[in-house]
């Protein structure tokens, strides 16, 4: 009868038995893969990346681009007509820091802004609670709220420009009737704000209902039914429950408010017939004071830096409020824990 070679280590002949033949350990080989499956570890490898590519290489032409490009601009001499000038270093933002209008327009924006954020996530808050509700009519009445958001903002701003107007507003018209004078809307400078805050309040305010409502319907609803059980109350449970539920959509609803907000152009564009911000500038916004320089002055270094300055300006509010809406969020879900 015939050995069988055994594998055994090499050179340990003393330990191998009579008749076996050692053998040494084969050299591993690469496993060879046939192109159909490199394909298919290619595939499961670069697919994700080649899926989401459309959408960074869209933000790299229409986001990163023009905000680097304003970058380079707002540091040099440039000119509508003329183009590119010499380079001037920070002078454009000297020039813009020296300039009371920039600052008057700093602050017309802060009044606006928190004039129509504020109250536009509280009641779009209220009014997506009582839309999750047992109400008659639900689906006509959330149509309903999201109506202002389609229509037209220039149709909105002269709707309400015409509401507000000095002489025959329908506003002013009312306050005549009960005995109260009217009121200058188009020259008073917090009259104006309260004006271009209404118009910005009633074109959003259904849109982030409608988001804060989609959140509101992801809660599940046994929570309200121990609840109810416990002996808590509609506005309880509303407090103690929906809010801290939908906390990061709220956070997202304030922080797209606070950037909209601060970047407000076409309700304050559009609040009377020049366009510039009132006589006095009253109601004129960074966004208009950037496009007075920009379109009018044709000063585009100077317009590049304001365009700076307020994405910092925004970059900082908004980060605030995203640290306020968390310590406040995070409070009252301690306080319903306890």
């Amino acid at each position: 009868m015939t050995s069988r070679p055994v594998l055994t280590p090499a050179g340990d002949t003393a330990s191998s038995p009579a008749g076996v033949t050692p053998l040494s350990p084969l050299p591993d080989e690469p496993l060879r893969l046939t192109f159909r499956q490199r394909l298919s570890r290619w595939d499961v490898r670069f697919a994700p990346y080649l899926y989401i590519s459309p959408f960074f290489l869209l933000f790299l032409v229409v986001g990163m681009f023009p905000l680097v490009f304003t970058g380079w601009v707002s540091v040099h001499e440039w000119s509508l007509i003329g183009g590119k000038g010499e380079f001037v270093g920070l002078d454009n933002y000297r020039a813009v820091f020296e300039d009371r209008y920039f600052w008057r327009a700093l602050r017309n924006t802060v009044s606006i802004f928190l004039l129509s954020s504020i109250p536009q996530v509280l009641i779009a808050l209220l009014l997506a609670g009582l839309l999750d509700t047992t109400l008659r009519g639900r689906t006509f009445w959330r149509m309903s709220i999201l109506l202002p958001f389609v229509v037209a903002p220039a149709a909105v701003a002269l709707i309400f420009g015409n509401l507000f107007g000095d002489r025959y507003g329908l506003i002013n018209s009312a306050l005549d009737v009960v005995g109260i004078d009217a009121i200058a809307w188009h020259v008073n400078t917090l009259a104006s704000h309260v004006a271009i805050a209404s118009m910005v309040n009633w074109r959003w305010t259904g849109y982030n209902a409608l988001i804060l409502l989609a959140a509101m319907q992801a809660v599940p609803r046994d929570l309200y039914e121990s609840a109810s059980i416990d002996g808590a109350g509609r506005v309880r449970q509303f407090f103690s429950i929906t809010v801290p539920m939908v906390k990061p959509t709220l956070i997202f609803v304030i922080i797209t408010s606070t950037i909209g907000g601060l970047q407000i152009f076409t309700e304050a564009r559009l609040f009377d017939n020049v366009g510039l911000g009132g006589s006095d500038r009253q109601w004129q916004t960074v966004t208009l004071y950037l496009w007075e320089l920009g379109w009018r002055l044709r000063n585009l270094g100077m317009a590049s830096a304001v365009a700076w300055l307020l994405f910092v300006f925004i970059c900082l509010v908004a980060l605030l409020n995203l640290y306020l809406s968390r310590r406040i969020a995070g409070g009252v879900g301690r306080r319903v824990t306890r």
